[in-house]
């Protein structure tokens, strides 16, 4: 028996399914190189009858890593490394520096003995542990969130969520196994820092939402990225709630680091300038591109100011004050006047570097000021 349907009815549901929908974005086609195209409600400009959807960038398709980590994994296991970001460590780098400034700036402050070399040591390696954990995680956040968006974007339009070679719910899953394995790390350290760790989770899920709605997202990533500055303390076993000087310093060091990532964070956001203005993504670089610099040199002299007035706080040496504050502002101000914001290339050799640079010379300083009270107590 054959089955037959008005034609009115077959008309109705074709033009439904075409009728447009305002600020909705959709995954149009997917082209066998994987290539995804994003499409935005449809505009048409009045002026020259052209269609100003931001639409992906024409760009060679995606091919397989053949070298370095990624290229002697399976290939089933690629997309899910490519996640991670595994292969670009540069971001767990500076997830790691707050963690590794508090804790060495905390280990003079440890009552009733100051700790020990191999306790610092010890810490400094677990929250490495943790930084990698959770800077992955992070990244599987921020891709699952920004599917959509990446494909617009040249440098993100190969990420495995964008190219769907990994599924939304497999990215989820995979993503619930990072935060997992990052609240086994949790757990190492003492139970107090439970209630400092915790709570950062909200900030992780929600911070790719902010370049949605404002153009100051990296501020909500510096939120995000200095929380280690807090956790060295508790980690060591200094109450922060009963230590006023160890409060205030713990303060002053996690707005130091907030002022950091937002100055590392707007060089990097010049390396899309051109592709989110196209897609709508909002950013400190686009808002202030033409005062980046200034707003760079601002930024880097709050750092350093925050960042002596948390040594003065925890009473911190000479070391400190030379090697870290001294040291930070050199790095920022060669880092600065250097970096030529128009060049993709460039601005990710100062990211990439400027994070050995600018976190080495702090680190240095707060651990030859550790060593040196440590072996005159």
């Amino acid at each position: 028996m054959r089955l037959t349907r008005p034609a009115s009815l077959y008309r109705q549901q074709a033009l439904a399914f075409r009728r447009p929908y305002a600020g909705v974005r959709t995954l149009d086609r997917i082209h066998t190189t994987a290539m995804a195209r994003v499409v935005a409600s449809p505009t048409v400009s009045a002026s020259t009858g052209t269609d100003d959807r931001p639409t992906a960038p024409s760009l060679p398709p995606y091919t397989r890593p053949t070298s370095g980590l990624l290229s002697v994994l399976p290939a089933s296991w690629v997309p899910y490394a490519e996640l991670t970001r595994i292969d670009k460590p540069t971001g767990t780098y500076y997830l790691f520096f707050p963690c590794l400034f508090s804790t060495l700036m905390a280990a003079p402050m440890v009552q009733p003995a100051m700790a020990t070399p191999g306790a610092v040591a010890g810490t400094s390696l677990l929250f490495f542990a943790g930084a990698l954990i959770m800077r992955s995680a992070g990244c599987s956040i921020n891709d699952l969130w920004d599917r959509n968006l990446d494909p617009m974007v040249a440098r993100t339009r190969h990420r495995p969520l964008a190219r769907q070679a990994i599924t939304p719910f497999r990215g989820l899953a995979f993503t619930g196994a990072q935060l997992l394995a990052g609240l086994g790390i949790l757990v190492q350290f003492p139970t107090s820092c439970l209630y400092y760790g915790i709570p950062s989770l909200a900030l992780v899920a929600t911070y790719p939402l902010m370049k949605r709605v404002t153009y100051y997202p990296q501020f909500v990533l510096g939120l995000t990225f200095s929380w280690g500055a807090i956790m060295g303390f508790p980690a060591l076993g200094v109450d922060l709630l009963a230590n006023n000087s160890a409060l205030l310093a713990a303060g002053l060091l996690y707005s130091s680091n907030v002022a950091w990532t937002v100055l590392y964070d707007m060089i990097y956001a010049h390396m899309d300038i051109k592709d989110d203005a196209k897609a709508g993504i909002k950013s400190i670089a686009l808002k202030h591109d033409a005062q980046t610099k200034s707003v760079l040199t601002g930024l880097a002299v709050v750092q350093v100011g925050l960042l002596a007035a948390a040594g003065i706080a925890s009473g911190a040496g000479p070391a400190f004050f030379v090697g870290s504050c001294g040291g930070a502002l050199v790095s920022l101000g060669v880092m600065i006047r250097r970096v030529n914001l128009k060049s993709v290339k460039d601005c990710w050799w100062w990211f990439v570097n400027g994070c050995w640079l600018t976190g080495g010379v702090i680190g240095i300083g707060l651990g030859a000021d550790y060593l040196v009270q440590y072996a005159g107590r």
